[in-house]
């Protein structure tokens, strides 16, 4: 009898180690999400609507490889330093398979570190600064979102055309700020080589003493002026200059302006004629452009942001490397995202192997107040591959791998 237990009990233990082996197999997907959620709900409500709404339509398809993706996200404050243990965090308790996110371009920066020291897959969705990509640069981290010196290239031929000579410039005082302010007026001046900069105003995010901004801009008595300040930044700021007249009978160029999170709070304070990047969702007429309006209206009954199209971007372009990785392995995905071709709603875009850069575009157009709410006008999509420097370019401004 004795025996027979001791048979027993071994097959039930084998039968448990099988069990739990193919639980293991059929288990999850984690994909660990850090994101400045509290000081940034603008953009990031929305931005997670979206990755939501992406994970929702990868699991009702099966999955990635047979198996279901779990979202796990995590709140960083605002600040490297929580970002970093958050994403420890997330590695080490939650074993994570992959990690993205981010939209401060300093924490984006600290996650990239992060990636490099640990040899840990990162994908920067959102975080604009080109050091992710170029001098922070590294094998481990690949970037959806078009970068600040893409979308600068993007404005600049219009404002050459504007033939102003005297500009000023305001831009948010950490890194996205000062990244977007030195590629314009590097590029600007390439353009037109007799442009001056005559005013530069450089506030701490989040807290613009508007009031003595305008003025300071005003007393210059520049021709146009580059903006570069986003959300209650913003706000404050176009109120002061439509009081004071700062944008009357001038240009203003204004990066991420035409976004429907900065756009459509300003109402009926908005200005006429800004040359803005932003996101027209209510003219975009592209087959994917409605397939993902139709589904996210469906699901929350509300119109996109583009946080929306990024969060949901962001998903799906680390679904298309599990599935080409066959593998949620580093190694793996490193080398399945390099040249990785993914359907976006801005149409597809491709993840570069020179800098690991996605070539998704943004559209560019201007800004007009109709009926007291804003919106963007004459606008186009400018495709990102054509705003890239060329990967000899590329060679000198990031570190070898």
């Amino acid at each position: 009898m004795k025996m027979h237990y001791k048979m027993l009990g071994a097959m039930t233990f084998l039968g448990l180690v099988t069990s739990l082996g193919t639980a293991h197999a059929q288990g999850v997907i984690k994909i660990g999400e850090i994101n400045s959620y509290k000081a940034q709900p603008a953009f990031l409500e929305p931005y997670k609507k979206g990755m939501e709404l992406a994970v929702e339509e990868i699991n009702a398809a099966g999955g990635i490889n047979g198996k279901k993706v779990e979202l796990i996200v995590r709140d960083d404050n605002a600040n490297p330093g929580d970002a970093v243990r958050a994403a420890e965090e997330l590695v080490s308790r939650e074993k994570v398979d992959v990690l993205t996110g981010s939209f401060l371009s300093h924490i984006g920066l600290a996650l990239t570190d992060f990636a490099k020291q640990k040899k840990f897959f990162f994908l920067a969705a959102e975080p604009l600064t080109d050091k992710i990509v170029w001098q922070n640069g590294n094998r481990y981290t690949y970037r959806l979102r078009a970068s600040t010196y893409m979308q600068v290239a993007m404005l600049v031929p219009d404002a050459a055309a504007m033939k102003k000579k005297r500009w000023a410039v305001v831009y948010p005082n950490y890194e996205y700020g000062q990244s977007a302010a030195a590629s314009f007026k590097k590029l600007l001046k390439e353009a037109q080589p007799d442009v001056e900069f005559v005013a530069e105003q450089a506030p701490p995010l989040g807290k613009v003493d508007s009031g003595s901004v305008v003025q300071a801009l005003a007393d210059a008595k520049p021709d146009a002026i580059f903006n570069v300040l986003f959300g209650a930044d913003l706000s404050k700021f176009v109120r002061e200059g439509n009081t004071r007249g700062l944008f009357q009978g001038r240009e203003v160029v204004s990066l991420l302006t035409g976004e429907p999170e900065y756009l459509d709070p300003l109402k009926d304070e908005t200005p006429n004629g800004w040359l803005v990047t932003g996101y027209p969702w209510y003219g975009i007429q592209t087959p994917e452009h409605k397939a993902f309006f139709l589904a996210y209206h469906g699901k929350y009954k509300d119109y996109p942001r583009l946080g929306s199209v990024v969060g949901y971007s962001a998903i799906k372009s680390l679904a298309e490397g599990m599935k080409k990785a066959k593998s949620t392995d580093t190694e793996k995905m490193i080398a399945a995202f390099s040249g990785l071709k993914v359907s976006t709603p801005f149409g597809p875009v491709v993840y570069r192997p020179e800098d690991h850069q996605s070539t998704m575009g943004a559209y560019v157009g201007r800004t007009k107040n109709e009926g007291g709410k804003g919106v963007m006008v004459d606008y186009r999509y400018m495709d990102g591959a054509k705003f890239q420097p060329s990967a000899a370019e590329i060679k000198k401004l990031r570190p070898a791998d």
